[in-house]
Order: C-alpha cells, then structure tokens, then sequence
C-alpha cells in the first residue's frame, strides 16, 4: 500500500502534450510507496472572486484532491514566457478563499519539456515565485528543462537515452527525500 499519494498537475491541455509524456514516465521511476494521481484543471472555471462562497464542483474536487496529497508534481510548459494560464487559474482556485489554501506545506517538484532550446526555465521561475507566495516548499536542485526531440520519449512512452534517465531519476530520488522530509506522511 502507498504511504504517499503524489498531486499531478500537468501545465499543458493538449492531449498529445509532451509535459503530459514527461509526467507519465518519471512517475515510473518513483518508488513502490509513491503512487501520482493526475489532478484535472482543464474543466475549471476562471477564477472569480465573486464565487468563492460557492464554489463550482471541479474547484472542491481539485481543492480536495490537492489536500489528500502528500506531495505535488508540477511538469508544465512555457508560453509567451510564463505558465500557461490554465495552471496559474488551478494555483489561483486552489488558494482561496484567503484562509483556505490547499497547496500550503504540500512539498512540491517542477519540471517541464519543450522544444525550445531554453526548455521550460523561465516557466518554471515564475511558478517558483507562485508556489512560494502559496507556501508549497518547492525542491530548488536539481532543475529539470527538456528540450524535446525525436529521441527523447521510446516507443512504449519511457524515456529514451540512457543518460536523461539517469538525470530524471536522480531527480525523482531527491524528490522522494523532498516530499517524506516535508510532508506529514
């Protein structure tokens, strides 16, 4: 039985989304008490202050889900040079009303994959900035920014060359530490 459930919240809507690819072959890497569950944000609506006495159904959904986890993966794209709107709107939901934020204390880790020679970096700082006003202790080292290419993903969805996963997996051991140090597990 898992001791830790991982909150995963993938950046990117597109249903062939490489960040999508990305979270579902380093969470193979992540030990036998770790399990991840994808955490929805696409169906939410956009913030509104107005309705936070009431909020919509897919808000409380992603609210609960968000507290039952011990741990939050982020893998996230970059557009126009910051997160994606969709999950600065699921960061915003989850966070309010003021006094009610779920992400608070849930250790967090980010990555992300792009075809861009920058990969996710400047994405992933803003959603740092973001996570630490929300106080979700994110894991600083090692980063990880992938540039896509024809080889990075294999035929069954793993990752390919021999020495990304060894970067991806030194990556999820300290994230393992990150999420058993921080959490109350």
């Amino acid at each position: 039985m898992s001791q830790y459930q991982i909150g995963v919240v993938v950046g990117s809507l597109r249903r062939e989304s490489f960040n999508r690819k990305l979270a579902n072959a380093v969470i193979k890497l992540a030990p036998a008490d770790f399990t991840f569950k994808p955490l929805e944000i696409g169906d939410l609506p956009l913030y509104n202050q107005d309705d936070d006495a009431q909020p919509h159904a897919n808000v409380k959904r992603l609210k609960a889900a968000v507290t039952a986890s011990q741990g939050l993966l982020f893998v996230t794209p970059e557009y126009n040079r910051s997160m994606p709107g969709v999950l600065k709107n699921a960061i915003d939901h989850a966070s309010r009303p003021y006094g009610q934020n779920a992400w608070a204390g849930k250790p967090a880790g980010i990555m992300g994959a792009s075809i861009g020679a920058v990969g996710t970096a400047v994405s992933q700082q803003h959603l740092r900035n973001v996570l630490a006003y929300v106080d979700a202790p994110t894991l600083g080292q090692p980063e990880i920014y992938l540039q896509v290419n024809d080889q990075l993903f294999d035929a069954s969805g793993g990752i390919s060359p021999d020495s990304t996963r060894k970067l991806l997996q030194g990556w999820m051991d300290r994230f393992v530490n990150w999420v058993k140090k921080h959490s109350a597990g």
